[in-house]
């Protein structure tokens, strides 16, 4: 874990394993202001001297070498590194003081924790299920998942978060829409904002059936030709889902695990004479599949 002593300002930041061992002195990575969080027992780090970043184990070895402009963390014993790109500054300046910037160029690969590249050029996708991991001989077949030759002659494929959802969707909820059918495939509870009191929830069943035929007739929409909508994926907000049973959805240091655990937002865009408006559904991905778990409805009252 990363550490600050705050009874000694002069001491950089470093990592602490958990037999107590210090290592990183002020090499710490840091993103958006937050120190990274161990995954899968593996934690990054950022050369301050070469800004390169690296990877230890649960002893605080260097697994991977400080060689690379970044990482991601560990999901399924693999990580994808990015080397030979540059940074765009958002601010276009990067003397501003501003630190947001976005990647621009280089070249991606997959490796695995002992440094091995198993994937040559391969591009990073939020939408990829690292867990769902297959290795075969020839392209998989299956319609949801990505196919990626590896450097051994085999592909790895992965299933694709998107497709899985909205073949989901479109067979269990959209294809004959009914109020059992929105039951079972919510959570338990339903999250919705109401004034005076900000975020809420209800019992599936009992929100499902005072507000099915607003449901309905927003949902229908994406039956008509030429639907506007789009699909975005996240994970889930911390600061709304502070029940216990949402636990397992976060790591260790209260960040949602969007890449096991993702909402898939559908938003749907509706003109209503002159206005604009947008209608939100979340779907949690959970071991027992996507479920209906927020509903936003711009133009209607949720009762």
């Amino acid at each position: 874990m990363a550490v600050m002593e705050e009874d000694n300002p002069e001491q950089e930041p470093y990592y602490l394993t958990k037999s107590g061992k210090i290592v990183g002195n002020g090499n710490v990575y840091i993103f958006d202001n937050t120190p990274d969080c161990e995954s899968e027992g593996f934690i990054r780090f950022r050369d301050k001297k070469t800004d390169k970043v690296g990877m230890y184990d649960g002893q605080g070895e260097i697994v991977i070498p400080a060689e690379y402009d970044d990482l991601t963390n560990v999901r399924n014993g693999l990580v994808v590194a990015l080397k030979g790109a540059g940074k765009k500054h958002w601010s276009g300046d990067k003397d501003s003081g501003c630190d947001h910037f976005s990647w621009e160029g280089g070249r991606e690969s997959l490796l695995n924790t002992d440094h091995q590249i198993i994937i040559d050029s391969f591009k990073y996708d939020a939408n990829l299920d690292f867990f769902s991991l297959k290795i075969s001989a020839v392209p998989d077949q299956e319609a949801d998942r990505d196919n990626f030759p590896g450097l051994d002659g085999r592909y790895y494929s992965f299933l694709n978060y998107s497709r899985e959802f909205q073949r989901w969707f479109n067979s269990a909820i959209l294809s004959s829409l009914s109020e059992e059918k929105l039951i079972e495939g919510s959570c338990g509870e339903i999250y919705f904002w109401q004034e005076p009191d900000g975020w809420t929830s209800e019992a599936n069943r009992i929100f499902i059936e005072k507000n099915y035929e607003q449901i309905k007739n927003t949902l229908m929409e994406l039956t008509r030709e030429k639907a506007d909508y789009f699909l975005s994926i996240d994970g889930l907000n911390p600061f709304i889902y502070k029940a216990a049973e949402f636990e397992k959805y976060f790591d260790n240091c209260g960040k949602a695990k969007e890449w096991q655990y993702p909402v898939m937002s559908l938003v749907i865009n509706r003109r209503i004479q002159s206005e604009f408006y947008q209608d939100q559904f979340d779907f949690l991905r959970t071991e027992k599949g996507y479920k209906l778990i927020s509903v936003t409805l711009q133009k209607g009252y949720l009762h």
